[in-house]
């Protein structure tokens, strides 16, 4: 009996002890970003009104899903407030949840950012269990660190060649150094280094070889055979088209051997268009006749590419071949950058060949009904000075914005030229008065994008347009004749031109304010197989969207289309190699709709062909304007992405129709 008390008192005591044990709540693990989560969708919405206390609560929320959108939500905020707390989440448990955080210390461009960052870097994760956020941390460094840090983010060498997300986040903290125009030889070095030898992760290579290409003030002469090993063994055309540019800038006899030798072999059209670029960097006899037969590829791209080498390396020898060429049956896309070559280099004193010059560039004017032609002959014909008066009279009376805005273009660009002065003489003060009065008129027009454009042109210092005006005061009345936000490009171009023609500072750019929603009902009516589909007339592109990243740009893109807002638009920018932009009601890169959704930066990159986002002047200036990527475009990270192109089909200025 006593025993058996004892025993009972013995599970009494387990069972109470047991009782006091503290409730431990189940940890979540998982980030599930459902686009539908009626909390990441309020997060979305504080983030759009920048509502920042509140966004900082879900910065403790048990759910790691919250904590990273509301970290990312700082990406697109850029307020150095959230530093500190962002810098705690540097430590989350959730490794996502990290790489969250420092993305946003990183947009943020803080330098006080830089040790916060460097403090949370994992250097004993030997297992890996924070490579990613650790990569991270290593990108976001290269936005906001010192020279200093360059050096040492450049010089680590302890990273294997299969520790991938090591290895991109060592490259892209590089490559984000340069974007601000700071470089350091061991940067360089190690950039090299990457794109070179194929034992790296593609993705790598990718980064080094783009950071070779697209970074100023470089000297690669030393490493050029190591970069035209690299090209000729390399097999993935985004990494060639970047070498290629590389190889250029070598300016040895071995990068131009190798680019001219393989040019004609090369089947992507996309190296083609970049191998050409290249090829300017060299002696001009020892390159044109492979550019000659470029000219004539069947690739519109790479044809135009060729032609434009033409303008920039042309000689006043071959200056009758170049209106020859011109003249034969090619697209108007390749006729027109000849022509303007042969009127480059044309000598003055060959006036009867100046003047059938400039009759056959005006015919074609006349008779072309593609705005964009006439567009292209404007420039064209900017090439002789003489030709001011007529181009601003086509100018003023076209019908088409895009021939409008071409023709301020290509007055701005004869102003430009070196010698403005002595080419008209003892009239040049009176041709200058003749333009600002052209410019006045434009900006009197009312028209958002004349009135951008006269005032880029108006700033111009050589010129000095204000010493043969007699007022400014029209510039006043047209700025507050602007209607904003729709108008925020042109508002913020004109406002800088009236603070520099008056003699005081430049104001600050303005922003808009929140004014654009996010609809969330279309949104929840979407399914994780809705998709957009864009018809042209050369095939369809299929679009994958993007409404976790970008809910706004999203609902407005659906929005726009079943109200049929694009039907009939044009691509109405396209350069080979780069992008294709349309989405503008105007067909110039002006028109929008009234509103500006709030842009969304996120951590994708732009490291492919197909990738879709935002055209814009700044942040939340969107609007309905889009541009696809020929290729890997990894300078345009931090534009908003809202959707991913998946078919292969574009042309020049194509008409389409998106439909849902």
């Amino acid at each position: 009996m006593s025993s058996m008390r004892k025993s009972l008192s013995f599970l009494w005591l387990m069972f109470f002890l047991a009782g006091c044990v503290p409730y431990q709540e189940e940890v979540i693990k998982d980030v599930n970003l459902d686009f539908k989560d009626p909390v990441l969708q309020k997060i979305k919405t504080l983030q759009d009104g920048q509502r920042l206390d509140s966004l900082f609560l879900f910065f403790k929320d048990k759910n790691p899903a919250y904590r990273y959108a509301a970290a990312i939500a700082f990406g697109s905020i850029r307020d150095s407030i959230a530093l500190d707390s962002l810098s705690k989440l540097l430590k989350d448990p959730i490794e996502k949840v990290r790489t969250g955080a420092a993305f946003a210390i990183g947009q943020i461009g803080s330098a006080r950012g830089e040790i916060l960052l460097l403090q949370a870097f994992e250097q004993g994760d030997t297992a890996g269990y924070f490579k990613h956020s650790n990569a991270a941390v290593l990108e976001a460094v290269g936005k906001c660190g010192t020279e200093k840090n360059l050096q040492a983010l450049a010089t680590i060498s302890t990273y294997r060649v299969r520790d991938t997300a090591l290895l991109e986040g060592q490259a892209w903290g590089i490559y984000r150094y340069a974007l601000r125009n700071i470089v350091h030889i061991d940067g360089t070095k190690k950039m090299v280094e990457m794109a070179s030898d194929l034992r790296f992760p593609a993705s790598a290579r990718m980064i080094a070889a783009n950071y070779l290409s697209r970074t100023k003030n470089i000297d690669l002469s030393e490493y050029a055979q190591s970069l035209v090993s690299a090209f000729t063994k390399e097999t993935d055309p985004r990494i060639r088209m970047a070498l290629a540019v590389a190889l250029g800038k070598t300016k040895s006899d071995a990068a131009r051997d190798a680019l001219v030798g393989l040019l004609a072999s090369e089947q992507d059209y996309r190296v083609k268009c970049n191998m050409l670029r290249a090829l300017a960097n060299f002696d001009y006899a020892t390159v044109k006749d492979v550019v000659w037969t470029a000219v004539r590829d069947k690739n519109i791209h790479v044809a135009s590419t060729a032609a434009a080498f033409f303008i920039e390396k042309g000689t006043e020898a071959e200056a009758r071949l170049y209106f020859q060429v011109a003249r034969d049956t090619l697209p108007w896309q390749v006729q027109m950058p000849l022509f303007a070559a042969a009127h480059r280099y044309l000598p003055a004193y060959f006036e009867d060949a100046k003047g059938f010059l400039n009759y056959e560039i005006r015919r074609r004017f006349e008779a072309s009904r593609n705005a964009y032609e006439k567009a292209a002959a404007l420039q064209a014909l900017s090439e002789y000075g003489w030709n001011f008066r007529y181009v601003i009279e086509k100018a003023m009376v076209a019908d088409a914005p895009a021939v409008r805005i071409a023709g301020v273009q290509a007055v701005a660009k004869m102003c430009d030229s070196e010698g403005f002065d002595s080419f008209f003489g003892l009239g040049a003060r009176q041709v200058r008065r003749e333009i600002a009065y052209f410019l006045q008129d434009a900006v009197n027009t009312g028209d958002p994008g004349l009135i951008a454009e006269a005032a880029i042109l108006l700033r111009n210092k050589k010129m000095d347009f204000k010493s043969v005006m007699d007022s400014l005061t029209f510039l006043d009345r047209a700025l507050a004749g602007l209607k904003l936000p729709g108008q925020i490009e042109t508002y913020n171009e004109l406002k800088k031109t009236i603070d520099i023609l008056n003699g005081r500072p430049e104001s600050a750019p303005k922003k808009p304010d929140f004014n654009h929603p996010i609809d969330w009902k279309l949104i929840n009516e979407m399914t994780e197989t809705t998709r957009a589909r864009i018809e042209t007339k050369k095939g369809t592109i299929v679009l994958q969207l993007f409404p976790m990243e970008a809910p706004g740009s999203v609902a407005n893109f659906i929005k726009l289309s079943k109200d049929g807002f694009f039907d009939g638009k044009n691509f109405h920018r396209v350069v080979p190699n780069f992008v294709i932009q349309g989405g503008c009601p105007r067909g110039d890169g002006y028109g929008g709709v009234g509103y500006t959704p709030r842009s969304r930066l996120t951590p994708l990159h732009y490291d492919n062909e197909g990738d879709v986002g935002m055209a814009s002047s700044g942040n939340h200036t969107e609007g309905t304007q889009f541009f696809i990527t020929h290729s890997p475009t990894p300078h345009l990270d931090g534009i908003t992405p809202f959707l991913q192109k998946w078919k292969k089909e574009w042309t020049w200025y194509t008409a389409y129709k998106p439909a849902t």
